[in-house]
């Protein structure tokens, strides 16, 4: 690094490359600010601030930042990791007696030293201070003072010139990291400021929400149906630029995504010269190499919508994994971000076209028996495997899918939403409301009465075809709305009511419901706003799409004491993904976000909350990020019981959870957690939502929200 008191203010460098003089040290104003006993009122010091990011390959018992006399070769330890991978300030050579010489032998445990009680983390970005006066050295990690030592001074009247011939200087071993940020201050400098001045990034991936497309096995790997492209299908990944306190960061970056190998990065290539590149990226409806098509950040994040084309059968069983990287010459590992290790599959599949028949669905386990001998049945059972249907004197017999919502519903259960994690509040017989944690193995969120009922809603003279309905259910939230789109158009209300039911019970999940009943009001309201602002154009500006989205919005949420405000706009915004402009696909996005929440903030007990201003119950429309800062608070944790709600920005139509209410509140064990609530107006009844809420446990005060805007870059 050149002379100078810090580095540039984006500048992010290896640390092999780092060079720090301490020749331009100002002189010090006795003990630092933050002192907290150990030392005298010396003038003689100075203040060392960096971020710093180790790779997974670093190790313990190595040296990080080494100090060198001018006059001397000698390379001599000055912050190191120890044997228990904790980090340790050395006193300083020149100034301190205490100092270690290049004859001091590793581990350097007779050496007198600050050490860190807490594991220096790995692959993540974190806070280093360090204040050395004459008598003490401090040490400071992440702003907080970890370590201290008093030391004894070198000379009875030592100067700020010894300290100006001493030069610090990165590993240049096999230590890989980077810093960012190294500054040289004052004694009187507040490290805990420095710490919250302009974080460095990382580029993550961001499994908060649902992965379309993805099936995630007990072993953690993703199985994705890929090969040739009559049977590949596209699974949707996005990345987030976060700073070290996770927040979102605004970038104008380019994000290039590719296939590796998941043992050992290498690259994924073309079976032969004329084959298809092994990832493609969906765009517009066309299919492009991922490498050729960087896709840009807006608003901090990055959708991929991408296909695979390579199997792992043809390569040797070997699972794969998607790296996102920027544009950054140097492709540092804070820049990049991958999957899980991906195994590629070909799911034969049989299926005919959607078809539509004239006949009464079987009721009765002989009807069921004659049709086993069918196409459409065969093809059923070779996508569900090991499914099977129960003959019994039941009067309907019910198909019974591996797992119920994890596979049929088509995306995993992890994340912010985790399936165990469904908070459903019902009336239990003293007349309290209790939470109950849902899980894949239980009872679904809709009762086995409503099953029952279903059976008398099937006789309908016009029924879909088992195929489709067993398609819907296997295939991801993309898929499931362009089939819902070509039934829109050929069934009336009656038999979408009748399909809705098909769904719920061969799915084992009545949250499918809802999203089927709205389908046609959805789409085609979505239609008249979409010709109402781009004037049967293809495109229209954001800020004529702001009117009429929010005319719909009051108009369908029975809503117009409270419109959408600017901050709910700012993430309708966010979710678009679009910047100035926006073309019909970037308008769906938000329309078929906004028109679940509207339907559910229609409901009564739903609108009263939402229109209560004293307390705010329902902040607007935030982000994941958002609420859990609200639960942290800006000075750490709040106590334990704090708790926001909001619509996950990852649940959008026909995703069964779409237009739902969250819970983000802080546990007893103080983890936040992410709880989803069933708003089946069979749970409630004239009793206000916040009493109930406030009658569970684990919630007992309301959060609020501070929205940060960050500038764009």
């Amino acid at each position: 690094m050149a002379d100078g008191e810090q580095c540039g203010e984006e500048e992010y460098s290896k640390l092999k490359d780092l060079r720090v003089r301490l020749d331009r040290v100002c002189q010090g104003g006795g003990q630092g600010g933050e002192s907290s006993g150990g030392g005298g009122g010396a003038g003689v010091g100075f203040t060392l601030c960096f971020w710093i990011y180790l790779s997974g390959s670093a190790r313990p018992s190595s040296v990080v930042l080494k100090q060198k006399k001018s006059e001397s070769e000698d390379e001599i330890p000055f912050i190191v990791l120890n044997e228990e991978n904790k980090l340790v300030l050395l006193p300083l050579v020149l100034i301190h007696k205490e100092a270690p010489s290049s004859e001091h032998p590793f581990p350097w445990t007779d050496i007198l030293h600050a050490t860190s009680e807490i594991d220096c983390p790995l692959e993540k970005w974190f806070h280093v201070g360090c204040q050395v006066a004459e008598k003490y050295i401090h040490l400071y990690v992440d702003g907080k003072l970890v370590g201290e030592k008093s030391l004894s001074p070198l000379s009875n009247k030592p100067c700020q010139d010894d300290i100006k011939q001493i030069t610090l200087i990165g590993n240049d071993g096999n230590l890989g990291g980077y810093t960012y940020q190294v500054q040289i201050l004052p004694m009187t400098a507040s490290i805990s400021d420095q710490f919250v001045k302009s974080p460095p990034v990382k580029l993550s991936l961001d499994n908060s929400g649902i992965l379309d497309g993805v099936e995630e096995g007990g072993d953690g790997v993703w199985s994705i149906v890929g090969g040739k492209a009559s049977c590949r299908r596209n699974f949707s990944l996005e990345v987030v630029l976060l700073d070290a306190f996770g927040q979102s960061v605004h970038k104008d970056m380019d994000v290039t995504a590719s296939l590796l190998y998941a043992d050992n990065g290498s690259p994924v290539e073309k079976t032969r010269d004329d084959a298809e590149s092994p990832l493609l990226l969906s765009c517009d409806g066309l299919e492009y190499p991922s490498t050729d098509r960087p896709v840009m950040l807006l608003r901090s994040r990055a959708t991929f919508k991408l296909k695979i084309s390579q199997l792992s059968s043809k390569c040797d069983n070997r699972l794969f994994r998607v790296c996102f990287r920027t544009s950054h010459s140097q492709r540092p590992p804070f820049f990049e971000a991958y999957s899980c290790p991906i195994r590629c599959i070909s799911r034969n599949r049989t299926f005919k076209t959607v078809g539509f028949v004239k006949r009464s669905v079987p009721t009765t386990a002989n009807e069921i028996q004659s049709l086993k001998a069918s196409d459409g049945l065969q093809a059923i059972r070779d996508v569900y495997g090991n499914g099977h249907i129960k003959s019994s004197n039941q009067s309907c017999s019910k198909f019974s899918p591996p797992s119920k919502r994890c596979k049929a519903d088509g995306y995993r259960s992890t994340g912010e939403l985790t399936a165990n994690e469904t908070l459903t509040l019902r009336k239990s017989q003293n007349g309290r409301m209790n939470s109950c944690e849902g899980t894949d193995s239980g009872p679904s969120d809709s009762d086995s009465t409503d099953l029952k009922d279903s059976e008398a809603r099937w006789n309908v003279d016009s029924i879909i075809s088992d195929v489709t309905t067993f398609r819907y259910c296997l295939e991801g939230t993309f898929e499931r709305s362009v089939l819902l789109k070509d039934l829109v158009a050929s069934l009336c209300n009656e038999e979408m009511a009748h399909f809705a039911e098909q769904v719920c019970l061969y799915s084992g999940c009545s949250h499918h419901r809802s999203q089927i009943l709205i389908s046609k009001q959805l789409l085609q309201e979505g239609d008249d706003s979409w010709n109402t602002i781009s004037q049967n154009k293809q495109h229209a500006l954001w800020i004529s799409t702001i009117p009429e989205l929010n005319k719909r919005f009051t108009s369908i949420a029975n809503s117009a004491s409270r419109p959408l405000s600017a901050q709910d706009l700012e993430t309708l915004h966010g979710i678009a993904g679009c910047g100035d402009h926006l073309g019909r696909e970037e308008f769906d996005r938000i329309w078929h976000w906004l028109y679940p929440v509207a339907f559910t903030l229609s409901k009564e007990w739903v609108n009263k909350i939402w229109r209560c201003q004293s307390p705010k119950w329902i902040e607007g429309f935030i982000t994941r990020e958002e609420a859990e800062a609200a639960v942290k608070g800006p000075e750490g944790l709040h106590k334990a019981g704090t708790f926001v709600l909001r619509f996950p920005t990852s649940r959008s139509w026909p995703h069964p959870d779409a237009g739902s209410l969250v819970v983000t509140y802080l546990g007893t064990d103080l983890v936040i957690h992410h709880k989803l609530l069933s708003l089946d107006h069979r749970v409630w009844d004239s009793r206000l939502l916040q009493d109930m809420l406030l009658e569970e446990p684990e919630l007992s005060q309301l959060g609020r929200v501070t929205r940060q805007r960050n500038a764009c870059d």
